[in-house]
């Protein structure tokens, strides 16, 4: 997928494409995601110095209060969730978790990268794998088929999404189990909304959330996967261990050349065998494409609109990023390993 090949229409100032549902341009090829956004960008600053602030607080307020550990951090081994452990390590001194959910697709050099940045960091590790044929069966069926609610696809592909809620479902399981009280994970600036960067988790949405998440597997599917769920137990019984979920990376300085320099001074090294959206998944270029062939839009396309609108990417890497060719050798391997 590039510009030149679709001849796609693309916003003149983020890159959100004409096929992106629901956007507009007006006269002047500008979108109307960041029309609506112009406001909020001139007062960004302040807001995200206010929720330094906040997070400063908030953890003055649990350092030290918990059994064994201070945050647990949805930990990939790829650039924004290294960044974000050795910064909560660096600034606060946290007794920090790294959770890492091995979908049998993390880069062999994400795992190199674990270990050095938990090293560095101070950091315990945790990883979890289910079996290969659970996994097999969940990313075969989310190649072929959307099963998730239609919003969640605007953000990322159908295969992203299953990683993801499962990710979100262990971490939280594991901070209620262990009397954990942050959740963190390395959201980039564009992932989500920074009112949503520091959040205390309410029970009653958590469970809702679960609920949708079940009902969209078949039931062989989510019974392979119902141990990295929430029990239903855990909803009134823990009701007064449910943790703060933060990303601070909604708010803190995001340069990502600058990031790869400070991950590297502890041992991080980029992979060579991701595509241009991921540092440590080899999966991904796969999920794109199929999210490409059946939205017409790429499911980074929106994270990375975003940063371009933020200023922390320029434009032109921006366009690098979403409108290159996927990877063939890349897409060919993830197909030759789920036997498509």
């Amino acid at each position: 997928m590039s510009i030149e090949k679709t001849e796609l229409e693309i916003c003149q100032r983020c890159i959100l494409p004409a096929t992106f549902p629901g956007i507009k341009f007006d006269s002047q090829g500008i979108c109307n995601h960041c029309r609506r956004e112009e406001s909020a960008l001139e007062k960004a600053p302040e807001k995200k110095a206010q929720y330094r602030e906040r997070l400063d607080q908030l953890i003055n307020s649990v350092k030290g209060t918990a059994p064994a550990y201070d945050a647990i951090l949805a930990y990939s081994g790829g650039k924004d969730s290294s960044y974000t452990l050795k910064l909560l390590s660096d600034r606060y001194d946290l007794r920090l978790l790294a959770l890492t959910f091995d979908n049998h697709f993390v880069s062999g050099r994400s795992w190199e990268n674990i270990r050095a940045v938990c090293d560095a960091a101070g950091a315990h590790h945790l990883a979890l794998r289910p079996p290969w044929p659970i996994m097999k069966n969940l990313f075969t069926l989310t190649a072929r088929q959307d099963i998730f609610p239609a919003p969640t696809l605007l953000r990322a592909s159908a295969i992203c999404t299953a990683c993801i809620g499962l990710v979100k479902s262990l971490v939280l399981k594991t901070a209620l189990e262990m009397e954990i009280p942050l959740v963190a994970f390395g959201w980039s600036p564009g992932q989500a909304p920074i009112q949503s960067a520091i959040m205390k988790t309410n029970p009653v949405l958590a469970r809702q959330n679960q609920a949708v998440w079940n009902k969209a597997f078949p039931g062989e599917i989510s019974d392979g996967l119902r141990p990295h769920f929430i029990p239903e137990s855990y909803y009134e019984g823990y009701q007064d261990r449910f943790p703060y979920n933060i990303h601070p990376l909604a708010f803190f300085d995001y340069e990502e050349e600058r990031i790869k320099r400070e991950l590297e001074s502890v041992g991080w090294k980029a992979p060579t065998d991701t595509d241009t959206n991921s540092t440590n998944c080899l999966l991904n270029a796969f999920a794109n494409q199929c999210h490409i062939r059946r939205h017409r839009f790429h499911p980074y396309v929106f994270e990375i609109a975003n940063m371009v609108r933020q200023g922390v990417m320029g434009r032109d890497e921006g366009i690098e990023k979403i409108y290159t060719e996927q990877n063939r050798e890349m897409v060919e391997y993830a197909q030759e390993k789920l036997g498509l």
